[in-house]
């Protein structure tokens, strides 16, 4: 059994692997409607509830006896070790030697992690008590711009983990949010994104947020700097950055030269990698914007799923399961993408949220002793909010060549009870579950008068398999288990591909590579391009056309 920190059986040869293979061929073929037919109470039996979360997974092309051999995949690879690992604050992240501890985000005060024989959670709620301290001051007024007026607009400048999770929650819980402050997010270096966000606001009432671990992150601070020079226009006086910016960060010199007061830095640690770090100050716009008591009920949720991961046997592990059954999809169907699909139009941004948490995470290619995968690890998320995405992409899912696993996401109540839109959205969501599954058959068709000449565009096959996950509906504590019921499964399926799931160096490479063009975009002299010729000529190309302009 793998235990953390040793080398591992490679993954293809471990015997329950070689056991699913074998079960795939015989199960390939199963059509969703058999395995219901043979089991009337397939609905009920292959579904769970957990942390207030309803799965039903029973529209999978599984039986109970890959539900077993997964199990004993989860076993052999050793998923149990490697979950107490992580809470235990055991340096899980090989390549970067670091512990992995959002979960400490969102532990409670009583609880004890450490991390070198230190306990994190002090520290945790430090920055958290910080961050209440500062909200409640913005939002009851008693933070004041430069020239004493009220601060009623909150612009967040950070990237990647630093702009997604916040902005991602902020829409989800944009129905608890103060509606008197206008919050913005900035975080393409386009100097469109930074236009177009402080388009119509008044610098004297506007609070920016810079979210940046090192405070060197080039689009973060040119951002950051081209808000400055914004602001300073109509304050005119370099002190007023002092109450017009603070910092998210763990760089104080650096904060401290851009002018922001280093009281007003809000920190974080190396523990925490940035696409799970909403939860920290990373978050101090969304608890500004939601109020503290919110945040911290999103903070529970979060912890209750955490405990229900860490605790629950992986039969009835909500994380587990899906990772699981991903596994199956992925390695052994071949599927490359799964597609997230919420029925709440808050959830506008969760897709592009879990698109970073988890390609970030599990696009990798070489195990954690840094040999070769052979074979496929991350697939490729995407999705919108139902109804939108059923007249967009829907068409492919239900009559395409490539098989895609859905997961839909929906509530039983509403945030808005606008009569009958609810019930039609929901409606809409149980059909095209339903619909993937069993499809339409060309006897059913023509039964029902379909003309010869349509009936073979007609047919669904059917056979797509989804899961249904259920909740009360979108409260703060409910994000916080979706998310962290998410990064979870995240987890588990890095733990079966042998991954390290928490380092993200291919996203440097091309961050490197762009320090080394910007001078020769820049420069006055045509500079000495030794790049390949396609890369040359397009800096040359962008070089005449910005002479000319």
């Amino acid at each position: 059994m793998a235990t953390t920190g040793t080398s591992r059986t490679p993954l293809t040869q471990l015997s329950s692997w070689k056991a699913l293979e074998e079960h795939y061929q015989k199960i390939k073929d199963l059509h969703l409607r058999d395995l219901f037919a043979k089991d009337p109470k397939r609905g009920e039996r292959l579904s769970t509830e957990a942390a207030g979360i309803y799965l039903d997974y029973s529209k999978n092309r599984i039986t109970s006896e890959t539900l077993d051999l997964l199990l004993k995949l989860a076993d052999e690879v050793g998923l149990r070790e490697r979950i107490n690992a992580m809470f235990s604050g055991e340096k899980i992240n090989v390549t970067e030697q670091r512990a992995v501890l959002h979960v400490a985000l969102r532990a409670p005060k009583d609880q004890v992690i450490n991390v070198d024989g230190h306990n994190v959670i002090p520290e945790v709620h430090e920055v958290l008590d910080k961050m209440t301290d500062f909200s409640n001051k913005v939002r009851s007024g008693e933070w004041k711009g430069y020239t004493g007026k009220r601060i009623r607009n909150i612009v967040n400048i950070g990237i990647g983990g630093s702009d997604l999770g916040p902005d991602m929650a902020y829409q989800a819980l944009r129905h608890y949010s103060d509606r008197d402050l206008t919050v913005r997010f900035v975080s393409n270096v386009d100097g469109t994104h930074f236009a177009e966000a402080t388009r119509a606001l008044d610098p004297e009432e506007t609070l920016f947020i810079v979210s940046s671990k090192t405070f060197t992150t080039i689009e973060t601070m040119t951002n950051a700097r081209t808000a400055r020079d914004w602001a300073l226009r109509t304050l005119k006086d370099d002190a007023a950055v002092a109450k017009h910016f603070v910092a998210v960060s763990t760089n104080a010199d650096e904060v401290k030269k851009f002018g922001i007061d280093t009281a007003n830095m809000f920190g974080f640690w190396d523990w925490v990698g940035g696409r799970y770090s909403y939860d920290s100050a990373i978050g101090l716009s969304l608890m500004i914007a939601i109020g503290p008591e919110n945040f911290r009920k999103m903070l529970a949720g979060f912890h209750e799923m955490d405990e229900h991961f860490r605790t629950a046997p992986f039969e009835q592990n909500l994380p587990a399961l899906l990772g699981l059954i991903g596994i199956w999809y992925n390695n052994f169907f071949g599927a490359q993408t799964v597609a997230v699909l919420p029925y709440d139009q808050y959830l506008e941004k969760l897709s592009a949220y879990l698109q970073q948490l988890d390609m970030e995470s599990n696009g990798k290619h070489v195990t954690q002793e840094g040999q070769p995968v052979n074979y496929q690890t991350g697939p490729i998320i995407w999705g919108q909010p139902g109804t939108n995405g059923q007249h967009a992409f829907y068409q492919l899912i239900h009559q395409g060549t490539k098989l895609i696993p859905c997961d839909f996401l929906g509530f039983y109540q509403t945030l808005n009870p606008l009569p009958p839109h609810h019930d039609l959205l929901i409606a809409n969501m149980i059909a095209q579950a339903e619909a993937l599954a069993f499809g339409k058959t060309a006897e059913e068709l023509k039964a029902e008068g379909s003309p010869d000449y349509q009936t073979p565009h007609r047919v669904c096959e059917g056979n797509r398999p989804s899961n249904t996950l259920f909740l009360e509906r979108l409260t703060p504590e409910a994000l916080g288990k979706i998310i962290a019921l998410y990064e979870h499964k995240v987890f588990v399926q890095g733990t079966v591909w042998n991954i390290d799931s928490f380092d993200q160096w291919g996203v440097e490479l091309g961050k490197v590579l762009a320090k080394r063009i910007i001078p020769e975009l820049e420069a006055v002299k045509e500079p000495e391009l030794k790049h390949d010729s396609s890369t040359n000529r397009l800096i040359e190309r962008y070089r005449q056309f910005k002479r000319k302009a």
